[in-house]
């Protein structure tokens, strides 16, 4: 039984569809159809039933892809074993946030991949908040304040941001002085994130509201030059902006609490070696280098 006809089992088994599966795999659907039929054939059993909705798991495929995952994870890990210490083999697929990730993130992704030529490295560069599981993620690098999940966050550093507006906006709307000001003005969010403040050694959290969302911090910064509202922004992203004044900062007296840059993983008893040296290379990378303390 091949192992890469397992692992791409095991890819369309999560992915949901063969489409999907290729896309992942970088492969056209008729490898991923061969390869299944190689497999089915193989077993004597049907893995994969198709519908006029698509394709789903037979129930003998649903038990069969929990044996070629971990079939698949004892192959990767024995080679591992045997190969010479600190090499890295198999495929490691990451998310990274599409502000900040190119310029900041995409250079330690290349490095690991230099030091570890039998490792492939699959990167989608997304503001969005994919799912790890169901879209066959081992691992996602995300900014910010962390909600509460069942997946497991490592924090690797600090990024540094701060409330700002342009002068426009202040001067139709004013410049709250408060927390409790901020929730009557228009503010440019992410989603339905909360915003956190310190005042003294207490954190104040507040909910506001405002019309204007977007994924991207160089989408909310674009907005806040345009005058639509307050954005919370890395400092990376505001700094030319604050220099020539198109921006101002606001709320100063209360600063936001340092958010942090965290390697998340679904959970599991123990996170990958892949994981623990990209994980270990974006420290050294934040510890290295401070000016990445307030990128974005």
């Amino acid at each position: 039984m091949d192992i890469e006809d397992l692992r791409t089992f095991v890819e369309l088994a999560d992915a949901g569809g063969i489409s999907i599966a290729a896309r992942r795999l970088g492969v056209s659907k008729s490898v991923v159809s061969r390869s299944l039929a190689r497999l089915e054939t193989e077993l004597g059993i049907q893995l994969l039933a198709r519908t006029t909705r698509g394709a789903a798991l037979t129930e003998a495929g649903s038990t069969f892809r929990d044996h070629a995952a971990r079939a698949c994870a004892e192959i990767d890990l024995a080679r591992e074993t045997i190969l010479p210490a600190g090499h890295l083999c198999g495929r490691l697929r990451v998310a990274v946030p599409l502000t900040f990730g190119p310029t900041h993130l995409a250079p330690v992704l290349a490095d690991m991949a230099r030091q570890h030529p039998q490792l492939h490295i699959d990167t989608s560069y997304t503001d969005r908040f994919v799912d790890l599981i169901a879209e066959g993620f081992d691992c996602a690098i995300r900014i910010g304040y962390l909600p509460n999940s069942n997946f497991i966050a490592r924090r690797v550093g600090p990024i540094h941001g701060k409330l700002v507006a342009s002068p426009d906006y202040i001067q139709a709307h004013g410049s709250p002085e408060t927390p409790d000001e901020l929730l009557g003005h228009q503010a440019l969010m992410q989603g339905t994130e909360a915003w956190q403040f310190m005042d003294g050694d207490r954190i104040v959290t507040v909910r506001p509201q405002g019309r204007f969302k977007a994924d991207n911090g160089t989408a909310l910064a674009a907005a806040a030059l345009a005058g639509l509202g307050i954005a919370w922004i890395p400092d990376g992203i505001t700094r030319e902006h604050l220099a020539s004044g198109a921006l101002v900062p606001v709320m100063t007296r209360y600063p936001p609490p340092p958010a942090g840059v965290y390697v998340i993983r679904p959970p599991g008893h123990l996170p990958a070696r892949k994981i623990r040296v990209l994980t270990d290379l974006l420290i050294e990378c934040f510890n290295r280098a401070p000016s990445l303390k307030s990128a974005g």
